[in-house]
């Protein structure tokens, strides 16, 4: 049986309500993260708050560890779902979650503080004490102390012989109701007539049960020796065959006892006879043991205090302690023997030291030689009483003598009076008591000795006693009669004539006994006391007692789910075994009362429900689970009626399985009861119920259950004013909220309550539909009041969908089904007014375009990018469950996003044109930042189409989107060669301008000679500017600036820099290949100087500025390149051969170090 919990109650929910707010409020000194701190507001929020645990503290079911572990089952899940920490483990992590959870749930308590006294109900699940189950019993059955003390003494409950002379008459009254209904046919109405023979027949063998149980305890609890010898019985004796003599008869050797003495010699008085110096000690021995010695004393003082312990098998002993002097002769062998003394102890000695007179050899002068002692002779548990009476029997004790008798229990049925001589360790004689009679009787004429009388008669015999007093004779009659088991109880002759007494005053030595009895019979008592067990209707009293046992533990500070505790499990079991209460009876009669609780709300164990009702199950179709055969008309109708209030409380408990087991509390207990309906439902013990059946059963309490749980969601949500009387935007505000309760509800079934459905999969999955019905009913009202062409109700179909299509069950499922088909047109409707809106931007926006760079493109290349890709995410986030429209919607869209693309780039290359169009050609010229912005609106598109138009379709169609796509792809490309190639143009055709100035000074024109000539001679007298160097660095200034401004106004990132590397490469190339057409056209001429100076400027400056801008080595130094450059070397080398240092050091050799 496992240890109950302490119940929780509403004061301590709202304790613990408090504090887990302190922590959120961060009034609390305890340090937590953020992820712990979720958990706690999601625990608070869901759990703490809910109606449901409400109910449950009421009820009486819900304990701190309910609390503990709901809290556990919902982090175990956070904690896996969180990324791995390096030297962290999430186990870890739940052991420090669930420590600050204990310190936020116990609050500011001091634990170490000092816990008070515990009350009664809070040791209730200990090991109780007799005391203590006296008191918890009176509490139960109402009875006060007072009462409790009368009873108690009345009855002898501290005597454990009298209550074991108790069970044994009322078993034998058992057993004499027993055979009187047999003999007058008063047997109670069975099922099957040939029951009552089988009835009487278990009667007795219960009862012989007992009596073999009984039998079987040890008669002693003590040590070993002190233990009778077990009486030898047949093994195959019957349990009917206990009080048969010939099968019980004992010899003298079965009846062995052991007694302990203690013998304390204290001092010796009257010592005369030595000298005060001489050494004096002494012995001690029991006849026939060891003999011991005390220590050595003076004889002026001899005093020891010396113990000795003995054991002895003789009830009479003799002791002998003896006085000794040392000797001091040379040739004494023993010591001198001072005196003596000799004893006979009884277990009824007197145990306080005496002084006894010692015996002294002749001529000895201590005549007056005494020693101080005291003798302890213990009796054995199983020594009922012993002393010396007068006897005289028939079969033994043949004469009139005085004896030492001693009353012995061998076994729990099996008593002897002995009678022993001195010195011997087995009875001279003895009589068994079994079936004998002790009564109180007068004096006998002819007997002399003893004063008082008494006798034991059985039939063929008659054994007379007699004490010595009235009170010895009154504990011998007591012994004796609780011996024989027998249900008369003497009363004392002196005791009789007080009662026969009237008006008279009692006496003063009227005992003990007599004025309990007076006391209860002035408080009422004596009627309870007097009662005889075998004449009360037990099965009565014990539904009572049983009722108010339950009802005290209900009440108790325990969660107990209707079990009882130890204690009272205890004494129920005792209760039953003891009156013979039917196994049957009592499960009746527990679950009637179990299923009242059930009924009222109380959280009672299915699993305690089960054990009981499959007991009875078991009995009243004949399974015997307690050995009784016999089924009375009463207990089958009984458990018909039981089983029917049971069917309805499992059906209605299944029905409202959300709130009678909540949050999955108690644990497993709503697997308990789809187990106990199960066996409820069964015809038989043998015949398992059909999976039909059973389904049939669940299903129907499911379909309920769908109904009751989403009536109470819609009535916390007051959901049902808001569908007849709000605004469209209110109504759909609610209705999401609603959804995410219902979502809410679902998981937690899942959660805490599938895996008791496990069975029934299918049959959740069609209560999650029915409630989803019911939820859709609502949910088109909201709909259908919505304005046409609103698109906000797009996020209820966002959160029902992401929750449906992740449930294998639910997935595409009639709910599911009748979403995606109320949301189709809207879907396709939204798309296609997205598309028109898309196509009139890009119409709009490019004919006002100013193409000033925004982000990574232009102001309508952003917003049709933000648009399409706004708009794929949106359907993407839909997730349409059916693949087949989910396929439509993203070809659909990856089609829109390439026709849009296509616009996009056709209507960029346009403006390009006409922008190339009205650029001039001088080395005035640089490029605006709208070209730049085209660019980079061409390149985004590129970037863009890989993401907007790539499709992630099936084999087929994705041959056909490859060649779709691939035209997109093209088409950007093709725009990319075309716009560089006009650009380029451009930049070239400043070049040739430039050159064009350079072919005034061809040599044999008319312009050279005189410009030459003008030179020279203006040279000779004042600093004449070369106008070759200021066309050439006009020129670089060009190339570099606009460099410049290409690298500023490009997009960072990969392909961007490939796209301008192209442009530069295309611009380097055209510009070599201009000049070398310009030098090749004046092959046969010698260039002038200024042309040779001009040229190696630029093609020098040209080459390093395009190295900078990432333009590859093999690019640069092109056969191209290599013709200009041998061509201007060679040209350089004529000049410097004919002219000298004309050149002014500008050189194809060393130009690379140039400045500027």
């Amino acid at each position: 049986m496992s240890r109950r919990q302490q119940k929780l109650n509403r004061q301590q929910l709202l304790t613990i309500k408090e504090r887990f707010q302190a922590f959120l409020s961060g009034e609390t000194q305890i340090v937590a993260d953020e992820a712990f701190c979720n958990a706690i507001r999601s625990y608070f929020e869901v759990f703490l708050k809910s109606d449901r645990v409400a109910r449950l503290v009421q009820s009486g079911g819900c304990s701190a560890n309910d609390f503990r572990e709901v809290f556990k089952k919902n982090i175990e899940k956070r904690v896996r779902s969180l990324p791995e920490i390096d030297g962290l483990s999430k186990e870890t992590v739940l052991s420090s979650w669930i420590a600050k959870f204990d310190a936020i749930y116990r609050g500011e308590e001091d634990l170490r503080k000092q816990l008070p006294r515990m009350h009664l109900n809070a040791v209730s699940e200990l090991i109780l004490s007799k005391e203590q189950l006296y008191e918890m019993f009176q509490h139960i059955l109402g009875v006060k102390k007072f009462e409790h003390q009368l009873l108690y003494n009345a009855c002898q409950l501290d005597n454990a012989d009298e209550q074991a002379a108790q069970i044994r008459r009322e078993l034998d009254g058992r057993l004499q109701l027993a055979d009187q209904m047999a003999k007058e046919r008063k047997y109670p109405k069975f099922v099957a007539k040939e029951m009552e023979i089988l009835y009487i027949e278990e009667l007795k063998s219960s009862v012989n049960l007992l009596m073999a149980n009984l039998e079987s305890l040890p008669v002693s609890k003590g040590g070993s020796e002190f233990k009778l010898q077990k009486l030898k019985r047949s093994q195959n004796s019957s349990f009917l065959d206990i009080g048969d003599e010939n099968d019980t008869q004992l010899s003298k050797s079965d009846v062995v006892l052991s007694f302990t003495l203690e013998i304390v010699i204290i001092e010796v008085q009257g010592l005369r006879s030595v000298a005060p110096n001489r050494i004096v000690y002494c012995t001690m021995e029991v006849e026939g043991g060891e003999k011991l010695q005390t220590d050595q004393a003076e004889a002026s003082r001899p005093q020891w205090g010396t113990q000795g312990d003995f054991t002895t098998t003789h009830p009479l002993p003799v002791v002998k302690v003896k006085l000794f002097t040392e000797s001091t002769g040379v040739l004494a062998l023993e010591d001198k023997e001072l005196g003596k003394v000799v004893l006979y102890p009884t277990p009824n000695s007197p145990k306080s030291p005496e002084l006894h007179k010692m015996i002294v050899p002749k001529n000895s002068q201590d005549s007056e030689l005494r020693i101080k002692l005291a003798v302890r002779m213990d009796k054995p548990p199983n020594t009922k009483h012993c002393g010396y009476l007068y006897a005289l029997g028939q079969k033994v004790w043949k004469r009139w003598k005085r004896r030492y008798f001693v009353l012995v229990q061998v076994s729990q049925y099996t008593f002897a009076m002995c009678s022993y001589r001195e010195k011997k360790s087995e009875p001279q004689e003895l009589m068994q008591l079994e079936g004998y009679t002790v009564d109180y009787t007068d004096p006998q004429p002819g007997l002399t000795g003893g004063r008082a009388f008494f006798n034991a008669v059985k039939e063929g015999d008659t054994v007379v006693f007699a004490s010595d007093d009235d009170q010895d004779r009154n504990i011998w009659v007591q012994a004796m009669c609780r011996a024989t088991g027998q249900s008369y109880k003497p009363v004392a002759p002196t005791l009789a004539q007080k009662h026969n007494f009237k008006g008279g005053n009692l006496h003063t030595d009227m005992p003990m006994s007599q004025l309990n009895s007076e006391r209860t019979q002035k408080l009422g008592m004596d009627e309870f006391i007097a009662a005889d067990p075998c004449k009360c209707m037990h099965t009565a009293l014990f539904q009572v007692l049983q009722k108010q046992t339950l009802q005290h533990r209900m009440n108790d500070s325990f969660s107990c789910l209707g079990w009882f505790s130890p204690g009272q499990v205890f004494v129920l079991d005792e209760y039953c075994a003891r009156y013979g209460v039917r196994g049957c009876h009592r499960h009746l009669c527990y679950l009637k009362e179990l299923t009242e609780y059930a009924e009222n709300s109380a959280v009672i164990d299915p699993t305690l429900l089960h054990y009981s009702f499959a007991f009875c199950a078991s009995h009243v179709h004949g399974n015997r689970p307690d050995g009784i055969g016999t089924v009375t008309t009463e207990e089958k109708e009984q458990f018909e009626d039981i089983k029917s209030r049971l069917l309805s409380l499992l059906e209605n408990q299944i029905v409202h399985f959300r709130y009678c087991f909540p949050f999955g509390r108690p644990e497993g207990a709503l697997k308990a009861t789809l187990s106990l309906l199960e066996r409820v439902l069964m015809k038989d013990i043998s015949t398992p119920v059909l999976p039909d059946d059973m389904k049939k059963v669940i299903r129907k309490c499911l379909e309920k259950a769908a109904l009751i749980n989403y009536s109470r969601l819609t009535e916390y949500a007051k959901i049902e004013d808001t569908m007849n009387q709000a605004a469209p935007a209110k109504k759909l505000e609610d209705v999401m909220r609603l959804g995410e309760l219902c979502i809410e509800v679902l998981q937690q079934n899942e959660e805490h309550h599938s895996e008791a459905f496990a069975w029934w999969p299918e049959i959740m999955a069609e209560h999650a539909e029915i409630f989803w019905s019911l939820y859709a009913v609502d949910m088109d009202a909201s709909l259908e009041a919505q304005p046409q062409d609103s698109w906000d109700s797009f996020p209820l179909f966002q959160l029902l969908n992401n929750y449906l299509r992740n449930d294998t069950l639910l997935c595409n499922g009639k709910f599911h089904k009748h979403l995606q088909d109320y949301f189709i047109p809207l879907v396709i409707r939204y798309i296609d007014l997205m598309e028109s809106s898309i196509a009139q931007s890009i119409h709009r926006g490019f004919e006002q375009e100013t193409w000033q760079p925004v982000n990574n493109g232009s102001t309508t290349s952003e917003d049709l990018f933000w648009k399409l890709d706004a708009l794929q995410m949106f359907v993407c986030d839909l997730h349409w469950p059916e693949p087949e429209f989910a396929q439509h919607l993203e070809q659909r869209l990856k089609l829109m996003a390439s026709d849009m693309v296509e616009a996009s780039v056709k209507r960029t290359r346009i403006a390009f044109d006409a922008k190339m169009q009205k650029a001039n050609k001088s080395t005035d010229y640089r490029i605006s930042p709208s070209v730049c912005t085209m660019f980079n609106v061409l390149m985004d598109a590129k970037k863009q189409c890989t993401k907007l138009c790539v499709l992630d379709a099936g084999q087929e169609f994705g041959k056909q989107w490859q060649q779709y796509h691939s035209k997109t792809d093209d088409l950007i490309e093709e725009a990319f060669k075309e716009m560089i190639s006009l650009l380029v143009s451009k930049f070239v055709a400043v070049l040739e301008g430039v050159l064009a100035k350079l072919s005034r000074y061809d040599e044999g024109t008319l312009f050279s000679s005189i410009l030459s000539f003008t030179v020279k001679a203006a040279a000779k007298y004042v600093d004449v500017p070369n106008p070759g160097m200021d066309l050439a660095d006009t020129y670089i200034t060009f190339v570099r600036q606009n460099q410049d401004i290409l690298r500023d106004k490009k997009r960072m990132d990969d392909l961007s820099s490939v796209m301008y590397l192209r442009l530069f490469e295309q611009w380097y190339t055209s510009s070599m290949k201009a000049i070398c057409v310009w030098l090749t056209d004046r092959l046969d001429l010698q260039l002038h100087m200024y042309q040779l100076k001009t040229l190696i400027r630029i093609v020098k400056k040209s080459y390093r500025d395009f190295r900078l801008q990432s333009v590859l080595e093999g690019t640069l130094n092109n056969k191209t390149y290599e013709t200009v450059y041998n061509r201007l070397t060679v040209e350089e080398a004529t000049v410097s051969v004919t002219n000298g240092s004309d050149l002014q050091g500008i050189s194809m050799r060393d130009s690379d170090e140039e400045e500027g």
